[in-house]
């Protein structure tokens, strides 16, 4: 293989095989797992071989591509066809927020949830039309490469440099952080030291080949995620509705989560405080942050870094747009069942553990218990006794699981859901690989983009231009495991909750990337002052934003969204939330798990995760009005832009390697 990818047609043409041959032995090892279950092996030896059977193939694919070549290592060669570049795209795409938080805020939110559905699936869109197939045209090798060529320098590339870095490292953080939830969970670990043996899977499917690596592992891992998403709801659906269909009995599992919504608060397992219905909108959103959330997702999808150099891949500029396509289609197919998933547990939550006796709670319960991520009655739900410990000590209780006493955090939704259920293990154990797989997918990706980003654009083409391919390849490396190993180090400091981390990259993306990249395509009037102001002004108003609302709520901002919760074990009110959040000890831990998304806002009452919604508008107002106040770029450039729209023709930057 290490030979073939660098070039090899038949290596090519032989993809569909290769990939077919790998798809079967998976579904043959998935049904090995399931004998072995069915024989006795313990459960935590099929989750050794579920974890270790993906990771290892996934660093014998990353190890097998490695390349001493330097358009392999940063564009694999630009010879990645349509759809396997598209099913690449899908898997890098779909992180741990869409396979293990997606399903949950729609668990936890209902309606309002399919902000983050919405936003991301359009966002392909906005790629297909405005930008993608541009910068292919283009020829770059990163999106500071296309900046610093329009817009004159290396000032220009700096900027694009430091917004990469920004958003592609606090999405990354949230990839590792997925990884320590599944490898603590699955494979025993503690937390902190789980996001590092979950680094180790990531650098050994990225570090020695670059693009060309993470592009075929890539593939590989989109069909372990997509396997592993729909396997639990398939067999949910045909178990309750007899159609292996979830999608068309969607609309079924609604009705019934409403029917027993109100059954609940009739015999009171829940209260109306507590339960929001399914539903309904806007219970936890207002139309601004429900419609900001949607366009700041649906944008920042258009300027994420690791999304646009997927597009620096293929032959063609043709094949850079078809790949979109069928990105959107590999996309689409969980997207689609997302709010299915969401559906079937909630059902399953409230059949299975609403209004069950405590001495009866299941054990799976306790695995998650331990690492904080469930409660009851407001404790950890570790053990039989200290549920039983903790939901005593509230007055009247009537020794069941009421709704208001229990509390999941929106990571753990998908994969619990087939323990709530009653699945077998082995379903558990590939979902968990699944989930694996979209973070490592994910996160290779994004780690490479900064290490490129630092290692071409500002080690290559600002510190020393004339280094040679060996010294450019080994700083890109060197990087790269720097970047991990700070990544890992933020996500075992348990930064936020992983939807919300990856909201802000968006915003990030979003404010900083989108009115230069824009402008620099379809208006030949931009200048490189204009670039760089804009860049700075909507990217500076962006980053001031989440950091006040974050971590200074004091300065003139409130808690949103929260103000319907309750405490879980007296059942009061929260009234003073700022001060709740502040106080040490206890009150930061439930009030965080009950809620993840409930962020802060400030100015208009606007959520943080949408705050690319400010800082755009100014991007683009400031690259206007500073341009118009320059000199026009030159003829010559003006011409380059015309050629870039072109879907025909030379690339435009010819890169020496």
């Amino acid at each position: 293989m290490t030979t073939a990818t660098g070039g090899s047609s038949d290596f090519i043409k032989n993809l569909g095989r290769m990939y077919a041959t790998y798809t079967g032995g998976f579904l043959a090892f998935i049904i090995l797992l399931a004998i072995l279950e069915q024989v006795g092996v313990p459960n935590r030896i099929l989750g050794y071989l579920f974890v270790g059977f993906t990771i290892v193939v996934y660093a014998v694919i990353g190890v097998m591509s490695r390349t001493a070549e330097v358009s392999e290592y940063y564009v694999a060669g630009r010879r990645v066809p349509a759809l396997y570049n598209g099913m690449a795209t899908g898997a890098d795409w779909m992180s741990a927020a869409s396979f293990v938080g997606m399903a949950g805020t729609l668990f936890l939110l209902g309606y309002d949830g399919l902000a983050w559905v919405l936003g991301w699936t359009g966002g392909f869109v906005l790629v297909s039309i405005l930008i993608g197939p541009y910068l292919r045209k283009f020829g770059a090798y990163t999106v500071p490469d296309f900046m610093a060529f329009r817009f004159g320098g290396n000032v220009a590339r700096g900027m694009a440099v430091l917004v990469l870095v920004c958003c592609s490292f606090t999405y990354v953080t949230a990839q590792i952080f997925g990884t320590g939830i599944i490898a603590s969970r699955f494979l025993g670990m503690q937390f902190e030291v789980a996001v590092f043996a979950g680094l180790a899977g990531i650098l050994l499917c990225s570090m020695l080949g670059g693009m060309r690596a993470v592009t075929w592992t890539q593939i590989a891992q989109y069909i372990v995620l997509i396997i592993a998403y729909l396997t639990p709801i398939v067999i949910l659906s045909t178990k309750q509705y007899g159609i292996p269909i979830p999608q068309l009995t969607y609309g079924n599992a609604i009705a019934e989560i409403t029917a027993r919504e109100g059954a609940m608060l009739a015999s009171g397992l829940a209260t109306a405080g507590n339960l929001k219905p399914h539903i309904q909108p806007f219970l936890n959103y207002t139309p601004l942050n429900f419609f900001g959330i949607v366009v700041c997702m649906m944008i920042g999808t258009a300027s994420l870094p690791h999304i646009l150099m997927r597009y620096f891949t293929t032959p063609t500029v043709r094949e850079a747009r078809q790949s979109v396509a069928w990105s959107l289609l590999f996309i689409f197919l969980l997207y689609f069942s997302a709010p299915a998933y969401a559906a079937f547990s909630k059902l399953e939550v409230y059949t299975n553990i609403i209004g069950r006796d405590l001495t009866q709670v299941r054990p799976w319960m306790f695995s998650w218990g331990e690492l904080g991520l469930i409660q009851i009655c407001g404790k950890n739900a570790a053990s039989i006794d200290a549920i039983v410990a903790a939901c005593k000590a509230i007055a009247g209780h009537p020794g069941v699981v009421r709704l208001q006493d229990f509390v999941i955090n929106t990571d753990v939704i998908v994969l619990s859901t087939p323990e709530i259920a009653g699945l077998p293990y082995v379903i558990s154990g590939l979902v968990a690989a699944g989930g694996l797989a979209a973070a490592l997918s994910t996160a290779d990706g994004l780690l490479l983009a900064i290490a490129n980003a630092l290692s071409h654009d500002v080690y290559y083409k600002m510190v020393d231009p004339s280094a040679p391919t060996v010294r450019r390849l080994l700083v890109a490396r060197i990087l790269l495991l720097v970047v991990a190993v700070a990544s890992a180090y933020t996500a075992s400091t348990r930064p936020g909750d992983i939807l919300a981390m990856v909201g802000w990259a968006f915003s990030l993306a979003m404010a900083g990337n989108f009115p230069a990249l824009i402008m620099g395509v379809w208006w030949k009037r931009t200048t490189a002052a204009g670039a760089v102001w804009g860049m700075i002004a909507g990217f500076g108003l962006c980053v001031f934003y989440l950091v006040v609302t974050r971590y200074f709520p004091g300065a003139g901002v409130a808690y949103f969204g929260m103000s319907s919760l309750t405490n879980p074990a007296t059942g009061a009110p929260l009234v003073d939330l700022a001060k709740a959040m502040a106080a040490p000890g206890a009150m930061d831990s439930w009030v965080l798990v009950s809620h993840p998304l409930a962020s802060k806002v400030g100015w208009f009452g606007l959520t943080n995760i949408a705050a690319g919604l400010l800082g755009m508008p100014v991007g683009f107002l400031v690259i206007y009005v500073v341009s118009l106040m320059g000199k026009e770029p030159s003829k010559e450039m003006q011409a380059y832009v015309d050629e870039i729209r072109k879907p025909r023709g030379r690339t435009v930057l010819q890169e020496k390697t």
